[in-house]
């Protein structure tokens, strides 16, 4: 594909295709998918479907709580808004992609929540000139996210909702109660939302810079909170997976280290939750420590040697780009990773070869 990061119906076009011929289940209307296929789309299955004869193997794209794409399914079923929360770095964004790919078979109906977000940028605007020629009508109307997804019948994506201001995220209120959008310009100007209309929003817990939503927001909503991975595993699973797709559409050819993703893996996932494996205490620094920064750190890492040292991966481009991350809040908590070097690396150097190696890039970290 000639693009950087394709759409998430784009990336997995042919499980899509072979879910919705193979899919007789019962659907919400104007659902490409009934709400159990759109599960296993996201969950993936061990039974493979079959496409133009061939067999097409259903990936597993979300790791964590399948319970909760269960619900969260079922509530955008019910026409109810659903709201993703989480710290950054929790798949949120992901979900919510493959949720709207899935169900509308698009997931490029999306409003980008910030500081500048205004009511028009999220329902419509008008095209001055034509406005000013001839007044108001449809033809001058420029539609925005919220709008096409009404006129449409397909989900929108509202992402980083809380960093919008307060009046702009209100604006969404009458639309999740009614599904109605008035357009007081034109004469009789109401949007009824079509069938498969819903809103998808995601929102960070702990990320600076963001507004507290209005009670009568919140209440328009069925909040999902998506926590951290818990399970070492399943982390350095999603490590894997997620380095090896950036790196193949980086067009660098590396082999996944597997020893190394075990290792960051470890190593994320300790400084997060704040305790060892052998159930020591350790400090934890104020930077997100999540797996989608762990990503980023492998890929990132990954480059480093592919373009200056022509292998896959080393040690001391492992830790020289975990200090960026590490750094990225307070400086001072390299500290907090100069101690768990001194400290856990260095335990386990005794035992452990790669550990051992590991231990001796700490001289990275100052």
């Amino acid at each position: 594909m000639d693009m950087i990061k394709p759409p998430a119906e784009m990336l997995f076009e042919a499980e899509l295709r072979a879910l919705r011929e193979e899919d007789t289940g019962k659907r919400p209307p104007e659902w490409l998918l009934s709400p159990a296929y759109v599960r296993d789309f996201i969950i993936g299955r061990d039974q493979p479907a079959i496409l133009d004869g061939k067999e097409v193997v259903i990936t597993r794209k979300f790791y964590g709580n399948d319970v909760l794409i269960e619900r969260a399914v079922v509530t955008l079923a019910g026409n109810r808004g659903l709201m993703l929360v989480g710290d950054p770095g929790t798949a949120k964004t992901m979900l919510s992609e493959l949720l709207s790919a899935a169900i509308s078979g698009t997931s490029l109906n999306t409003i980008q929540g910030t500081a500048g977000t205004t009511e028009d940028m999220i329902k419509y605007s008008w095209n001055y000139a034509m406005l000013l020629d001839k007044g108001p009508s449809e033809a001058a109307l420029v539609p925005a996210p919220l709008y096409n997804g009404m006129k449409q019948g397909i989900m929108t994506r509202f992402e980083e909702i809380t960093r919008c201001p307060a009046e702009a995220q209100d604006s969404l209120i009458s639309i999740l109660s009614d599904k109605v959008m008035n357009i007081p310009e034109l004469d009789g100007g109401v949007l009824f939302a079509k069938p498969g209309f819903n809103v998808i929003a995601t929102a960070n817990i702990r990320d600076k810079g963001v507004n507290e939503m209005s009670g009568a927001l919140k209440r328009r909503f069925n909040f999902e909170t998506i926590k951290p991975v818990s399970s070492m595993k399943m982390e350095a699973k999603i490590i894997e997976n997620g380095a090896r797709s950036l790196l193949m559409h980086s067009g660098v050819d590396a082999e996944i280290d597997l020893f190394v993703v075990e290792l960051l893996a470890t190593t994320f996932m300790e400084l997060r939750s704040g305790i060892t494996r052998e159930g020591y205490k350790i400090d934890i620094p104020a930077a997100s420590m999540s797996t989608a920064e762990a990503v980023s750190v492998y890929v990132q890492s990954a480059m480093t040697s592919y373009y200056y040292e022509n292998k896959s991966i080393s040690l001391d481009r492992l830790v020289q780009n975990m200090l960026g991350t590490i750094a990225k809040e307070n400086e001072k908590d390299l500290s907090i990773l100069k101690t768990y070097f001194s400290k856990v690396v260095k335990e386990r150097s005794k035992e452990d070869v790669i550990w051992k190696d590991y231990y001796e890039e700490r001289k990275w970290i100052g």
